[in-house]
């Protein structure tokens, strides 16, 4: 027989038996003094089922050993004072063993502890137990049944069943160390066959398994709760107030009575559910008062009745209030503006709506009124909008509307004038001509008229002009600055117009050109492009060569 695991696990656990007493012990020791909450286990536990006794000892001085016994029942009645600890009585029966059979009854403390779907326990018991010996050589010599003492000690776990209101929980396992003393009388040895005598002190691990059925509950019914509310908190008199009980843990096959009080109002109703009538009520704070308790002829029982209260407030009738906006905010002058008022009186009263306005003028006795700009100088202008209820009481608020001042006209900008052809006189191909006179007189004419202008000139040329001069010939001046300065030198010497009027630039056109832009003052001219004459490096050659001298 194969007894060493046994033996192991018989030792591991005694000891976390051994823990489980402690623990239910300081449970038992320090009780809450409120119900508990939660899990409500059950006042006993029946269990039935299958054990198995894995036994390890000898009969001595035979030395007969004893065997395991596969096939068993056991069974169990437990009584719990409270949550946690409660005694037990348990029935084992382990016939037909191979060489032996074994019955007992034992009793004592258990101690669990509940936890969801799950509960763990642990139990020491002292008992009888009834145990013949092993048969040896075929049944030659044997003991006989024999009462003696046993002792118990382990634990297990239950995993309670979701069908039926948890009333059935299947019991995972139950592991226990027992230990049996036996005493089959003064010890003999009989040649042919007989009783053997002598006695043994049996141990083992007893596993069993099967289910729990439960029965009552450790924790009373929880007693009647009672919750009220207010709706509204806060009234004005003559308005009415809603109040609502909620109870808690009724039982559903009991039937319940409700009353209502409050003192200030009258309040009405029998459910839970009451009104309140406040209009014969003082400004004040009241307290409404509610009451169930279980219908029937006899004395309510502690826990079948409950009350609660709860508070209101009935408050004097509160001014108007307003608010005030304009759209748009913002105007040109002369423009209009929509000013919105939003008057409220908490009451309901009727309101009557003014307006005033620190300019222009605003017109209007609703809650919508007109601003009008007209006459009114840039800036805010702050419109007041003001509310006055039926008893007298007013309110008022302010918005704004702001007038833009006109925007400033639009900058001076440039205007091309007409343009000088140089293209008739090919041997002279920077002078001012006849044609060109025309006009530059009308540009002279258009500064003399806007003496605060300038003219910006602009010499273009070819781009055979502009290549390098054949080889053995002396570089000649920049004919598109030439021109230009030739147009300032006419404007000046002969139209008398000031040099410091007219800016000489060389421009990048293909072309023997002159352009003439009026540049009026605050305009910018654009001078991308360009590139400005230095007068001082180009001299001016006057339209007409003067007059040669006769030879004598």
């Amino acid at each position: 027989m194969v007894y060493r695991p046994f033996r192991i696990i018989s030792r591991l656990l005694l000891a976390a038996s051994a823990v489980g007493l402690g623990v239910g012990s300081v449970n038992a020791q320090a009780p809450s003094t409120a119900a508990p909450g939660g899990i409500n286990p059950s006042r006993v536990d029946v269990f039935l089922g299958y054990s198995y006794f894995g036994a390890h000892g000898q009969v001595k001085p035979a030395g007969i050993n004893y065997s395991s016994i596969n096939v068993g029942a056991m069974g169990s009645v437990a009584y719990y004072m409270n949550k946690y600890v409660g005694g037990e009585i348990i029935f084992a029966a382990h016939p037909n063993g191979k060489n032996d059979d074994f019955f007992s009854g034992s009793a004592g403390p258990i101690f669990r502890a509940p936890m969801q779907n799950f509960t763990l326990f642990g139990h020491g018991l002292v008992g009888g137990g009834r145990l013949d010996g092993p048969n040896s050589h075929n049944g030659t010599y044997f003991e006989p049944y024999r009462w003696g003492p046993t002792l118990t000690a382990g634990g297990g776990m239950d995993y309670d069943l979701p069908f039926f209101d948890n009333r059935f929980s299947l019991r995972l396992f139950q592991a226990d160390y027992r230990w049996i003393h036996t005493n089959y009388g003064p010890a003999a040895t009989i040649p042919t066959s007989g009783v053997l005598g002598g006695r043994t002190n049996l141990s083992g691990a007893e596993l069993s398994t099967g289910i729990v059925a439960h029965f009552g509950h450790i924790i009373p019914p929880p007693p009647i709760t009672y919750a009220c509310t207010v709706s509204p908190t806060t009234v004005y008199p003559g308005d009415p107030i809603t109040v609502t009980g909620t109870p808690a843990n009724l039982n559903p096959k009991k039937a319940y009575n409700y009353t209502w009080t409050a003192d200030g109002g009258t309040i009405t109703g029998n459910s839970t559910t009451a009104t309140i009538d406040t209009k014969n009520a003082a400004p004040g704070t009241y307290t409404a008062k509610g009451h169930i308790v279980q219908a029937g002829g006899k004395a309510p029982k502690p826990g079948e009745m409950a009350d609660c209260t709860a508070t209101y407030t009935v408050k004097q009738f509160e001014p108007p209030t307003i608010s005030c906006s304009a759209n748009p905010s913002t105007v040109a002058p002369g423009d209009s503006a929509t000013i919105t008022a939003t008057g409220v009186s908490p009451q309901n009263r009727p309101l009557t709506y003014s307006y005033s306005a620190s300019a222009g003028s605003v017109s209007g006795s609703g809650p919508t009124a007109t601003l009008s700009t007209a006459g009114a100088a840039p800036g805010t202008i702050t419109v007041t909008c003001n509310v006055v209820d039926d008893k007298g009481q007013t309110a008022s608020s302010t918005t704004t509307v702001t007038v833009n001042a006109p925007p400033p006209p639009p900058p001076p900008s440039t205007s091309a004038l007409c343009s000088v052809s140089f293209e008739r006189d090919a041997k002279r191909p920077a002078r001012v001509d006849n044609e060109a006179k025309a006009c530059l007189d009308d540009v002279a004419l258009k500064l003399q008229s806007a003496s605060d202008a300038k003219i910006a000139v602009v010499g273009n040329s070819t781009s055979d002009e502009k290549a390098p001069p054949k080889k053995g010939r002396k570089k000649t001046v920049d004919p598109a600055a030439a021109r230009a300065v030739n147009v300032k030198d006419y404007l000046v010497t002969e139209k008398g117009i000031d040099p410091s009027r007219i800016s000489v630039y060389t421009g990048s056109d293909d072309a023997k050109t002159v352009t003439t832009t009026l540049v009026p003052a605050g305009a910018t001219f654009s001078t991308t492009g360009l590139t400005p004459v230095d007068e001082s490096a180009v001299k001016a050659v006057p339209r007409t060569p003067p007059a040669k001298k006769r030879r004598k």
